[in-house]
């Protein structure tokens, strides 16, 4: 017999340091989903990327108090700020784009990062070659005021 589906949820997660502290643990504890096992596992899968890459991640939790979960290549804006190599800045010293996308550029990247990075996320994105995952990707470094140089 097939489990019964209860719900999913999804949470980003560094790779490679899931723990039961906030916001894990207390979104995986009301729903009666395992919070020492999920981080075992996520931990596990997670091991041979970047630590501390943010994962967006998809769980799946079951009436058995069992759960899958699909776990996705971090952000493109991750990759952008990382290729462009933005700085610390902002709430919560984090690296942050343009505060007028459009106006300003904060940095650029090539082309051929722009190609690196549409090929990481190309498993992610509802493209259907590199060239269509490059656009995607191209938009997101205008958005953020990101400028790609040949």
């Amino acid at each position: 017999m097939a489990k019964k589906k209860v719900g999913s949820m999804k949470l980003q997660v560094p790779a490679g340091q899931a723990n039961p502290s906030p916001p894990v643990g207390p979104a995986l504890g009301q729903r009666g989903i395992n919070i020492m096992e999920f981080c075992k596992a996520f931990n596990a899968k997670t091991q041979d990327m970047e630590q501390g890459a943010p994962c967006p991640t998809v769980i799946t939790y079951y009436q058995d108090k069992s759960f899958t979960m699909d776990i996705k290549t971090p952000p493109a804006s991750y990759y952008l700020k990382k290729a462009a190599g933005l700085k610390s800045q902002g709430k919560r010293n984090r690296p942050r784009g343009a505060e007028k996308p459009g106006h300003e550029t904060v940095a650029t990247v090539s082309t051929k990062q722009l190609r690196e990075i549409a090929e990481a996320k190309m498993k992610d994105l509802n493209a259907s070659d590199v060239d269509a995952a490059m656009q995607i990707i191209l938009g997101s470094a205008k958005s953020m005021g990101i400028e790609v140089r040949g």
